[in-house]
């Protein structure tokens, strides 16, 4: 007891400190939780035999891709089916062959590079989605190409196992009376007994009946089991059974998925993909989230207390050269196929990058390779320390990205021509979002013209199916705004995503012509001042017209009266516009809000004022009522 309450001491203690000091340099925590295992492993010697806590932590990526699957709806899998099997497909592949014949030229035979391809063609499903998580870079282009990769290799897994035994060195595998393969030096079902399987032994027909069957009823429960279990859940009014119930369906068919010899993570996705129509999702999510978190944590941290530094010395450049051919023929490999399919710029570094290394299932695939005598142990170790180093560069792989992507233009695919604007109307919408297009509908229902610009040609061509007009372009440009005419129009409205380019769009728009009134849109109170420093005659805050709706609600439901709440509002709305004026003056875009002194102080005054506002108001109002 005591020694286990030392050794998760250790980790503890290792990843509190090691983590948050890598996240706060940038670096990310993936490479925290590696650097802390390297601390507490190889260099301290504080904990030893992490084989058997790190196939525990395995289990982190299984709830990982638990919680990915219940982020997908089985429609968009089904709409990644050509990036699934095109991408994924080609991805394993191309990179198997071009490690298998750098392994022959390296003296190899066929088989033995074969296996080594297998192994080096996976990538880090839990260190590349965890990063790209905590990056915000799962919905880019680039993001969602390396999940479609990463999700068809936990899916290759399962053949390569079946694939690894037949490349074994010494007798050749032969067929049983029942049809199942027998592969020499592998214990069979005539064997032993009490084996936890339920595909040891069984014909080929036999095993594939039971596979279907285990994936049958895991989509069959995920439809029809879960929300009548959830329901018998909910009634006992006890918050600890949901996690219960959550960790059993993730252990659950985890074991279920090794019995019938799939992959853990394969069954998970698979009944986070079942579930994720389900009313208990976001309850599944945060339940499941912390254990999640933790296990990866623990995991990365075992892959850094695994690396044998022994080996690595013996022969330091032959390891380090091996690390680095495998990223760059992986990195060559990844980077032509994200050509091919498209990908551009930044997308197709993040996608080339990311997914350079190799991976945890590596680990998996070298210990059965041992087992089955594929590999000697001598180039098994050689291969594990591969493995383990590539994945201890992959966080660095990442900051490479993100020094590319800083001096990297933006992505702009071949733009079409813009239109050519024929008509001009009273007032001018530059950007059509969720902002825009209710002005404009407002707008025209009162029967004004209005003229409509916006660069994202997606949204153009979808007002117009709703029969709404408006031309594809760039609002900021000069000639576009006098063919629009600016020079005639009344107002112009300035309703555009991004906030620098409403700002620019603002300080142009008065340049060209001052008496024109701008109404623009602002993401918050310091775009406000930018804004009326560019002249801009009306600021509408995004969200704080809703905002206010919604705090008379909250006064409404604490015991305020619908008239004394309306005048909380009212004074606060009349408060906030005084407030932005004064604080406008003295906000200076060169200084930090949070330094600059004479802002702070006024803001500090302003705000007592408002209390003293608020108060005074509704008593007088509710005295003269």
């Amino acid at each position: 007891m005591e020694s286990f309450l030392f050794q998760a001491s250790i980790y503890l203690l290792a990843a509190v400190i090691a983590v948050p000091v890598a996240a706060r340099l940038g670096l990310g925590s993936v490479l925290g939780y590696l650097v802390a295992g390297i601390v507490i492993g190889p260099v301290l010697g504080l904990v030893a035999a992490t084989e058997d806590l790190q196939h525990f932590a395995e289990f982190g990526v299984v709830m990982m891709l638990f919680l990915i699957g219940l982020e997908l709806e089985p429609r968009a899998l089904w709409d990644m089916r050509h990036r699934l099997i095109g991408l994924g497909g080609l991805q394993i592949t191309l990179t198997t062959l071009t490690i298998m014949a750098a392994g022959m030229v390296l003296g190899l035979d066929w088989t033995t590079a074969l296996a080594v391809g297998l192994i080096f063609a996976l990538s880090s499903t839990a260190i590349v989605l965890q990063t790209l998580s905590e990056k915000n870079l799962m919905q880019t282009g680039g993001g969602r190409s390396a999940f479609s990769v990463l999700l068809t290799q936990d899916i290759a897994v399962i053949p390569m196992l079946i694939l690894l035994p037949l490349l074994a060195h010494g007798a050749e595998p032969s067929l049983g009376l029942d049809g199942s393969i027998l592969r020499p030096g592998v214990e069979h079902a005539d064997d032993h007994h009490g084996t936890m399987s339920l595909v040891e032994g069984l014909p080929g027909w036999g095993v594939t009946l039971v596979t279907l069957g285990a994936v049958a009823l895991i989509i069959l429960g995920g439809v029809y089991g879960a929300r009548p279990l959830f329901k018998f859940i909910n009634a006992s009014r006890l918050p600890e059974m949901f996690t219960a119930v959550a960790l059993l369906i993730v252990v659950g068919i985890g074991f279920l998925m090794l019995m019938v010899g799939l992959s853990p993570a394969l069954g998970t996705f698979l009944a986070g993909v079942v579930l994720a129509n389900s009313e208990f999702r976001h309850q599944l999510e945060s339940d499941v989230e912390p254990f999640k978190g933790l296990l990866l944590g623990l995991f990365f941290i075992t892959v850094g207390a695994g690396i044998n530094f022994a080996t690595f010395l013996a022969a330091p450049f032959v390891i380090l050269g091996l690390t680095l051919g495998v990223i760059l023929i992986k990195g060559g490999v990844l980077f032509l196929l994200g050509r091919l399919f498209g990908l551009k710029g930044r997308d197709q570094w993040l996608f080339t990058l990311s997914l350079a290394q190799a991976g945890e299932f590596g680990f998996v695939l070298i210990s059965f390779s041992l087992q089955q005598a594929v590999l000697t142990s001598a180039m098994g170790e050689r291969l594990l320390l591969v493995v383990a180093l590539s994945m201890l560069v992959t966080p660095l792989l990442f900051i490479l990205y993100e020094w590319l992507s800083g001096r990297m233009a933006a992505d702009v695919e071949d733009e079409p021509e813009e239109d050519e604007i024929d008509e001009q109307g009273t007032v001018l919408i530059a950007g059509i979002g969720r902002f825009g297009q209710i002005v404009n509908r407002m707008v025209q229902s009162a029967g004004f013209k209005t003229v409509v610009i916006d660069n994202d040609l997606k949204t153009i061509q979808l007002m117009r199916q709703f029969g709404f007009k408006g031309f594809f372009g760039d609002p900021t440009r000069p000639e576009l705004l006098h063919a629009a005419g600016i020079d005639e129009a009344k107002v112009l409205v300035v309703a555009l995503d991004d906030p620098k380019s409403t700002t620019t769009l603002v300080a142009l728009a008065k340049q060209l012509r001052p008496e024109l009134h701008v109404v623009a849109r602002a993401r918050d109170r310091t775009h406000v001042y930018a804004l009326y420093q560019a002249g801009a005659d009306d600021i509408v805050r995004e969200l704080f017209d809703s905002s206010l709706r919604a705090g008379r609600y909250v006064l409404e439901n604490i015991g305020l009266s619908e008239y004394e709440a309306a005048v909380a509002q009212e004074t606060f709305f009349h408060h906030d516009r005084h407030t932005v004026r004064e604080l406008a003056a003295l906000w200076d875009p060169k200084i930090p809000t949070a330094q600059n002194e004479a802002y702070i102080a006024r803001a500090r005054e302003l705000e007592k004022d408002l209390e003293t506002a608020l108060l005074t108001a509704i008593d007088t109002k509710s005295n003269a009522a």
